[in-house]
């Protein structure tokens, strides 16, 4: 049996880019785990806003958190509120 690859990693970087785009330094760990707790909450909290994909960036102070939704209108509420 030969090795399998995940296909995604074929296309990072040409087609698809990173999940997560920020440095870990000394506190890798903790902004892993951070991240995917972050991302749990959201899939839970946004069930039927039918989530694709979080992609979560950091940079010193700040964390940027994009949601790609095929329903918008559940996560913003009606008319942009």
């Amino acid at each position: 049996m030969g090795q399998k690859t995940n296909p995604i990693g074929n296309r990072l970087g040409f087609i698809r880019g990173w999940d997560s785009a920020w440095y870990g330094g000394k506190n890798f760990g903790d902004r892993i785990l951070e991240d995917y707790k972050i991302r749990k909450y959201l899939h839970a909290r946004l069930i039927k806003a039918s989530v694709s994909k979080i992609v979560i960036e950091r940079t010193l102070k700040n964390i940027i958190v994009t949601i790609s939704t095929s329903r918008p209108g559940l996560i913003i509420g009606k008319g942009g509120q």
